[in-house]
């Protein structure tokens, strides 16, 4: 597969997916991403972490104020009707954790957050402060697509992604995507799916990389 088939197939970002519009820069869409980059965190299936957010979506359950007003029992609900039974309690917990602190200390805006951090390490560990339910992973994947609303943002590389930059022998994500006119975003969001869904499983996929010498 070339290169620029397997950006085509596999880049697609997760919020672009979701129907997420983060280049608005909006509290609203970008709160509908921190909730989905929490479910999409546990080592579930993809298509598990997209039906779970389709059931908050279908209930209206998008807001800040809208989760913490549905409470620990209906939380459990509608992630167990989407399929995250195995981690029902915990997420539930955690996403209350979470949407409470960012509605008390941030008035709910996460670009308040951003606009608060000094630099990079900053923003993440205000992030991670959100809640125990936002480690490293979750920030990975938060700040990944937050590059379509906050651009000087230079969000860290999850194992996953470096384990197929690897394998294509790709030293420097952003040079790389540079040098083949590719959008960073879409190239790191394909290396995580081969990652995640081939060289984690060991599976196989072969992407042909030309080299500049």
């Amino acid at each position: 597969m070339k290169l620029g088939e397997f950006i085509d197939k596999f880049g697609q970002p997760f919020s672009e997916m979701l129907g997420i519009d983060l280049k608005s820069r909006t509290k609203e869409e970008i709160i509908k991403w921190l909730l989905a980059s929490v479910l999409y965190a546990k080592p579930i299936r993809e298509s598990s972490a997209t039906a779970t957010y389709r059931v908050f979506e279908g209930n209206g359950v998008l807001t800040c104020e809208k989760i913490v007003q549905t409470g620990w029992d209906r939380l459990v609900v509608l992630l167990d009707e989407g399929g995250y039974t195995r981690y029902d309690f915990s997420t539930a917990d955690r996403l209350l954790e979470i949407f409470q602190n960012l509605g008390k200390n941030y008035a709910g805006d996460p670009n308040r957050l951003y606009d608060l951090a000094k630099d990079k390490k900053d923003l993440e560990e205000r992030l991670k402060h959100l809640g125990r339910g936002i480690g490293d992973t979750t920030v990975s994947i938060f700040l990944r697509d937050m590059r379509l609303a906050w651009p000087k943002i230079k969000p860290p590389i999850s194992p996953l992604v470096e384990l197929a930059m690897r394998k294509l022998r790709i030293r420097d994500l952003d040079r790389f995507a540079e040098e083949n006119d590719i959008d960073v975003l879409r190239l790191e969001t394909a290396l995580l799916r081969l990652g995640k869904d081939f060289l984690k499983k060991g599976k196989h996929l072969d992407v042909e990389v030309k080299r500049r010498r």
